[in-house]
């Protein structure tokens, strides 16, 4: 089965289709202005405070505040909103193969725990609402209710959601299933005071664990087999209220950082559509276009450029994917090994400055974000350039034919079409190191940098391809800030069940050895880069890892940008890797196919990843040489 079922609708040919009807049309409009209001307000509220602060020498108060409500109407009415778009992350490496009958009634029983975890999370939630409505806010006197209303809402639109999807596709397996879940949860309850005591000492977290595992392999959303993670923890160690859950989630999106990530989304996305992207891809072919395999090397210098335009790793292989696609088509290119190039460029992107992981990273550990930019450019090139090697060998193997090279002429066309988008990178870092606006700033001001050069230079976006835009970039950031928020639940879990101390006192074992630290520990976040889908594998392993790496002597900043990659090859290889099965949908590739393709490559990311992982010197030399050591 195709890549393409990865992010698509969950129908099957089994499924009754039903015409939406005026409710559903109606709430997914008021969600839509939603959004849009909280996104373009936002928009609006950092450009001026970044404006008057420049010129006027003076600064709004209020923005913080305002911030913190949009970052979570983003967080949980986005999240929610991805859900009913069906574009939350999934692990369809497993229910891909099961036969259709099977196939279907995992996606139904997901469907069905995912109404039962929302109704937990918004009921829990209703304590926090009713205590918020009688604290304020310094500045503008908002009741703190108002951040967390976005939640309880949210629970309320998933129920509504995923019970409307089970009715329109899937009535009759959903007659089936949903009472055999009802009476499970119904007798369990009923017994609790019976079996709890067998879930003493540590098989609650094991259970819990194991669960997250084999919900996440069935079908059920990253997002919420972490929230189903969190709950059946706390259900079964009985060591703290369920109102915890809730907790954590709204804790989990609190930081202001994190609202640099819907705006680089966006920006990601004006990229793509704006024709930004393509002038960039277009550039990058006439320069090295005309070396053996050249449009697998043109795919690996466009990544380079374009993620360190846009942060968002989907927006970036959608971005280059869809440009490379049809070239790599016209010239016969293998589509397979172009699924492979593109998911290993990816994984490189996640260390180029502004990647949402990196954001991510400097959000939960007290690493400087600045820092963290300039420490990720060299990695990345070391990686990219492992890989162009990698490719001219097996073209030079395979004595893969030249393409001819463009002309001179063509070379300064394309390089002058190429020089505004080029300037976003540039713009980025003078803002940074300057001092003049922070990343979210940055982010921001990026985005409106971004539609200036798609509406009235390239003249390739209109209102509706804008409000498109918008929309979709509110969602795709939702779905990722959710995922961050249900992983501050699971992380707390852990941390409560001793687990980070554990993995420390194991680490520690290791008598300070420096190469035996880096090698477990690039295993152990490959892994969980995979498993996790990276966000929730960076918010749960780097607050316990980086302690651990400085402890024994190594250099946090450096521990940090051997994480990014690691989790970022985790997330892009089969067969669970997310982000592997975006590329597989984007260039139409089997997943057999690109699988077998992704070896190679897949040995040579690591190869990568080891020289930056015992060469301190790639990461460290520019933090160092603009005074930013972390």
């Amino acid at each position: 089965m195709s890549g393409e079922t990865v992010y698509a609708s969950d129908t099957s040919p089994h499924q009754t289709m039903v015409p939406r009807t005026f409710p559903h049309r109606a709430i997914n409009f008021a969600v839509e202005v939603t959004l849009v209001v909280a996104l373009l307000g936002e928009l609006g509220a950092v450009v001026s405070d970044v404006f008057v602060r420049t010129f006027l020498h003076t600064s709004f108060l209020w923005a913080d505040e305002i911030s913190k409500l949009a970052l979570s109407v983003l967080t949980f009415i986005g999240g929610a909103y991805a859900y009913q778009r069906r574009e939350h992350a999934f692990v369809r490496a497993l229910i891909n193969n099961l036969s259709p009958r099977a196939m279907n009634a995992c996606l139904v029983t997901s469907d069905v725990f995912v109404i039962v975890i929302a109704a937990v999370a918004g009921v829990a939630s209703l304590p926090f609402v009713q205590i918020g409505w009688s604290q304020v806010t310094p500045v503008l006197n908002m009741p703190l209710a108002w951040t967390v209303i976005p939640l309880t809402a949210s629970m309320i639109l998933v129920i509504g959601y995923a019970a409307e999807h089970l009715w329109r596709t899937n009535r009759l397996t959903s007659l089936v299933i949903l009472p055999i879940v009802v009476v499970f949860f119904a007798i369990t309850a009923a017994f609790r005071d019976s079996w709890l005591p067998l879930f003493s000492g540590d098989t609650a977290i094991i259970v819990s664990v194991i669960l997250f595992l084999i919900a996440v392999l069935l079908g059920l959303p990253v997002g919420f087999g972490l929230l189903l993670s969190t709950a059946s923890y706390l259900w079964l160690s009985d060591s703290a209220p369920m109102v915890a859950l809730p907790q954590n989630m709204l804790s989990g999106t609190s930081n202001f950082v994190l609202l640099a990530l819907p705006f680089f989304v966006l920006a990601g996305l004006i990229m793509e559509r704006g024709g930004i992207s393509f002038r960039l891809v277009h550039f990058v072919h006439a320069l090295v276009g005309h070396l053996r395999s050249g449009l697998l090397q043109v795919m690996v210098l466009s990544m380079y450029l374009v993620s360190g335009l846009s942060g968002s790793k989907s927006a970036d292989v959608a971005a280059v994917g869809t440009v490379m696609r049809g070239m790599l088509k016209r010239e016969h290119y293998s589509a397979s090994e172009g699924t492979a190039v593109l998911s290993a460029s990816a994984a490189m992107g996640e260390c180029i400055p502004p990647s949402i992981a990196m954001l991510v990273l400097g959000s939960i550990t007290k690493l400087s974000m600045i820092a963290l930019f300039l420490a990720g450019l060299i990695p990345a090139a070391v990686v990219a350039v492992c890989l162009a090697v990698l490719i001219y060998v097996r073209a030079v193997l395979a004595k893969t034919p030249r393409s001819s090279r463009a002309t001179l002429p063509a070379i300064l066309s394309a390089g002058l079409h190429a020089i505004l988008p080029l300037l976003m990178p540039v713009l980025l870092f003078v803002g940074i190191l300057s001092g003049i606006a922070t990343p979210t700033e940055i982010s921001a001001l990026a985005v409106v940098y971004g539609l200036g050069l798609s509406i009235f230079v390239y003249r390739e976006m209109g209102i509706q391809q804008i409000a498109a835009a918008i929309i979709d970039g509110a969602a795709l950031a939702g779905m990722v800030l959710f995922i961050l928020a249900a992983a501050q639940g699971f992380s707390w879990a852990l941390t409560e069940a001793y687990v980070p101390q554990r993995l420390v006192h194991l680490l520690n074992q290791v008598n300070n050895s420096v190469v035996i630290f880096m090698l477990a520990s690039i295993i152990l976040l490959i892994v969980a880069g995979s498993l996790l889908e990276g966000f929730p594998a960076l918010n749960v392993l780097a607050p316990l890892l980086l302690p651990v790496a400085a402890q024994i002597g190594v250099s946090e900043l450096h521990y940090g940008i051997v994480l990014l990659i690691a989790v970022g090859i985790g997330a892009f290889i089969p067969p669970a890797g997310v982000g592997f099965y975006i590329c597989c949908a984007i260039m139409h590739t089997r997943i057999e196919e690109a699988s077998l393709a992704m070896v190679p490559y897949l040995i040579c990311l690591v190869v990568g990843l080891l020289i930056v992982a015992f060469i301190p010197w790639f990461t460290l030399v520019l933090p160092y040489a603009f005074g930013q050591s972390g």
